[in-house]
């Protein structure tokens, strides 16, 4: 348990109208399960769950389905932890829309005195438009990644990472990853034993540390079937400890370097570096998730070809060094 924490530990999940129905209610359900953990155990429920609203009233989710949501706390949050849930980039509270300027006050406010403050998905958008996050590393959707980068040059997003903690302030990548990053902060509070007991009661089968992948290359070439990025990624997968440059993969494709380039784009939104760095790195995590393997050799392995180069590949992509990543899942 965290030091000088005190249970119960309130929760206060704060959704927008047409949220993302998930990036509330994973969260909320991983609570829960921790207080019916601690019951059956004739402990005390270590969590007090509060959805809230502007206004205290039913919140319709980008699915259609509503929930009944509390008013914003009078009292402040200190000592609380506050998730910021997230939706449409388009739908959520933005400094270019005069009426949200008092939702963001709101929210700045709040998380700058909670313990804990966090978002799910594009919740990262409503922190950073509340400027809590101004210099920080952080993480949101894959697809939204470019639109965080772009909106918030200062921000250290990272592309790839399930969810990533920068001091008091916890960002998740898409929907289920808010449930990572809830089962994160129950380890925190209660233990990596309860936390894992509310893990297997929610039948989720691996709790997913961040510093994870969101997807795999193979996954987003399969989703791309018959185009480019396939059959370059077939190309690539038994040349990854080779040296390999842009020109060789043109010519393997049959294309000119500006059609590669377009052609990536268009289906994967990389270019052929990025792609070859990202099937490097799932060989290099693979081959550090075996016994005995070290960072050295995985380097070498995988197409990195040195410590350096694969350091600044992970701090890159998943926000954590080859080494953390090897104790979490080797």
């Amino acid at each position: 348990m965290r030091a000088n924490t005190s249970l119960p530990i309130d929760v206060w999940v704060r959704v927008f109208p047409n949220f993302l129905l998930l990036d509330a209610t994973g969260p909320i359900q991983v609570f829960s399960t921790a207080n019916d953990e601690a019951r059956d155990s004739g402990l005390t429920a270590p969590y007090r769950i509060h959805l809230i609203a502007a206004g205290g009233s039913a919140v319709a989710s980008s699915a259609g389905i509503s929930l009944l949501a509390g008013p914003l706390p009078r009292r402040s949050l200190a000592g609380a932890t506050l998730i910021v849930s997230g939706g449409r980039v388009d739908d959520l509270p933005s400094v270019a829309k005069p009426n949200d300027r008092a939702v963001l006050r709101w929210v700045a406010k709040s998380g700058t005195a909670a313990a804990r403050c966090c978002s799910v998905c594009t919740g990262c958008f409503v922190l950073a438009r509340a400027g809590l996050l101004e210099g920080r590393r952080a993480v949101t959707h894959w697809a939204d990644v470019a639109a965080l980068r772009s909106e918030f040059p200062q921000l250290q997003v990272h592309a790839d990472a399930l969810h990533i903690q920068d001091g008091k302030f916890h960002t998740s990548a898409g929907i289920s990853a808010g449930m990572d990053l809830a089962l994160s902060l129950v380890e925190d509070d209660l233990g990596r034993e309860r936390a894992l007991a509310v893990a297997k009661r929610m039948v989720l089968f691996l709790k997913r540390s961040g510093g994870q992948r969101q997807f795999s290359s193979e996954l987003m070439a399969q989703s791309a079937a018959g185009g480019v990025s396939a059959q370059l990624t077939s190309w690539l997968r038994p040349r990854l400890h080779q040296h390999v440059d842009v020109v060789q993969m043109a010519a393997a494709c049959a294309l000119s370097l500006r059609s590669l380039h377009r052609k990536l784009r268009d289906e994967v939104d990389l270019t052929p570096g990025q792609l070859l760095s990202r099937l490097r790195m799932e060989v290099a995590c693979g081959l550090l998730e075996q016994p005995g393997m070290t960072v050295k050799h995985a380097a070498r392995r995988s197409g990195f070809g040195s410590e350096y180069n694969l350091r600044r590949a992970f701090a890159s992509q998943l926000g954590v060094l080859p080494s953390e990543y090897q104790s979490r899942f080797a």
